[in-house]
């Protein structure tokens, strides 16, 4: 499959959404969202490739934690179909002239799903509680000055400095969904969370499965499904066996060599795909020697044929990229630096004095393309003199291993990204919450500090041009491709729609009988 416009429309209708709502402007989308098609109850079991590390929304940064969460919480916003913002908890909104005040009207009568109301209080005590105790999405509230709750159903934002993409930072995804603080402070949201989405949590078995259970009192509609079963299945083979002998009705881990002959002749099950937001990517450690050293950074980025790992772990669903937001979306910087050149990499080792160089690349077995592409780039490197010992963890240690900076290098993606700041501030900006290669540029931060507040549209992409370019040129991370996302269900699945940001919404989902 081509690459579709799609990526790039969605972006830039994601910034007119953020940005639009100019001085003293007011948004009222009152609608429920989306209705499905038909369909019937039952459970739906879904196959995902790896366990979440846990069920808090706000401290989880794991994949595989969020595909359970889409279906558990809600956001005060929330993208569609086409990533533009819209509503969700909150039925409008209003902007100040200056625009650093934003009124929101939240939606009436919505309760979690243990039957207790949710009002502007609980919008509050999340937003503060990810600002207060600096967790993971904390960096999305930095021009954030308060959030206040003057009414049930009135919450107000206020800013230090304009913020364009406010919206994508308050619905994106639901790292930022609203909580229920007995829930939090009773501990109980790590394994059993309490939100206000269409399913709650009724069982978490660790190593095996997460049941979900329908919410009667869902604001959105009572979902058709009876529940759903997240099971986790770490082999792409198994998870396909799976579903064509009807274990599972659902999954998003396919065998990508297989994914064209499935497109063509499914066996009874529909695969889809569409072009994602996502990047995968190389980082090196540059808290360690020579990682420090650009030119070394620089001589593995030439030492790489990224042509052939997207091949290697992707099979024609990726297209290579050396940055990373996806070729035909409106914020895409054409750069390729560059070219696949072992000469020049060894002379670049030469110039850092670097010979003999055993270098520990750290990937996780619950992203196997990150074991395939692993094995692939040590091929490349040894080209060029680099021994690669590869590192092959659970995620959770993984996860672990990447918070403490103990790697040389590691390999993952950036998944479900909207606007431009998700692809660059928390992973560049000197000290930000997910830099663990501790890349530092003061010309970098002050670029993306300048984008986050830029509120015309053309000189926020020139920034943010500049900005990829010196992040690309410093080899901060390796970019190496944009993938599609892939996904299949049986035939008895209806309502269900395949989304670039890799949402999984089975909200509107049904199963014919």
């Amino acid at each position: 499959m081509t690459r579709s416009r799609l990526a790039g429309a969605v972006l830039a209708l994601a910034l007119t959404a953020a940005a639009g709502c100019s001085s003293g402007e007011s948004v009222d989308v009152g609608g429920a969202g989306d209705t499905g098609g038909g369909g019937a109850g039952g459970t739906l079991a879904a196959a995902i490739g790896g366990e979440p590390d846990q069920l808090d929304p706000h401290r989880t940064s794991a994949y595989y934690s969020f595909q359970v969460l889409e279906n558990v919480y809600d956001t005060l916003v929330e993208p569609g179909a086409d990533l533009r913002m819209g509503p969700s908890l909150a039925t409008g909104w209003t902007t100040s002239g200056d625009q650093l005040t934003w009124t929101f009207t939240l939606r009436e009568g919505v309760k979690f799903s243990d039957g207790s109301p949710l009002t502007s209080e609980d919008v509050a005590y999340s937003y503060n509680r990810i600002i207060s105790e600096k967790l993971n999405q904390a960096y999305k509230f930095e021009t954030v000055k308060s959030v206040t709750a003057p009414a049930p159903t009135t919450v107000v934002v206020t800013l230090t400095k304009p913020t364009p993409n406010l919206l994508a930072n308050l619905g994106g995804f639901k790292g930022v969904a609203i909580v229920e603080k007995s829930n939090v402070e009773s501990g109980a949201v790590k394994t059993r969370p309490v939100g206000s989405g269409p399913f709650a949590v009724a069982g978490y078995t660790s190593g095996d499965s997460v049941k979900l259970v329908r919410n009667d009192a869902y604001w959105g509609g009572r979902p058709k499904l009876d529940g759903v079963t997240f099971t986790f299945v770490k082999d792409p083979t198994v998870a396909l066996q799976n579903l064509r002998g009807g274990e599972v009705q659902w999954t998003d881990n396919l065998p990508p060599q297989q994914v064209a002959a499935l497109k063509g002749n499914g066996g009874g099950v529909t695969v889809e795909s569409r072009p994602s937001t996502d990047y995968w990517y190389l980082a090196l450690n540059q808290g360690r020697k020579p990682y420090d050293d650009v030119n070394v950074r620089r001589a593995i980025a030439f030492a790489l044929d990224r042509e052939a790992i997207t091949k290697a772990t992707k099979f024609g669903l990726a297209k290579p990229n050396q940055t990373a937001i996806p070729e035909g979306s409106s914020w895409y910087y054409e750069y390729a630096p560059y070219r696949h050149d072992p000469a020049q990499a060894r002379q670049l080792l030469g110039q850092a004095g670097v010979r003999g160089l055993t270098m520990d690349l750290m990937v996780t077995s619950e992203y196997p393309e990150t074991v395939t592409a692993a094995q692939v780039i040590a091929a490349q490197l040894k080209d060029v003199g680099i021994t690669v010992r590869i590192r092959t963890l659970d995620f959770a240690q993984w996860l672990d291993e990447q918070g403490r900076s103990n790697f040389d290098a590691f390999m993952l993606g950036w998944l479900g990204n909207i606007d431009p700041d998700e692809f660059y501030y928390a992973q560049h900006r000197t000290g930000a919450t997910f830099n663990f290669h501790k890349y530092s540029n003061p010309a970098v931060d002050k670029l993306l500090d300048a984008g986050r507040t830029e509120t015309d549209p053309a000189a926020r992409k020139r920034t943010y041009d500049q900005a990829a370019k010196q992040i690309v040129d410093d080899a901060s991370y390796l970019y190496l491709y944009n993938p599609e996302v892939v996904q299949g269900w049986s035939k008895q699945v209806t309502g269900y729609q395949v989304r670039s940001d890799r949402a999984v919404r089975f909200r509107d989902v049904g199963l014919d009988r």
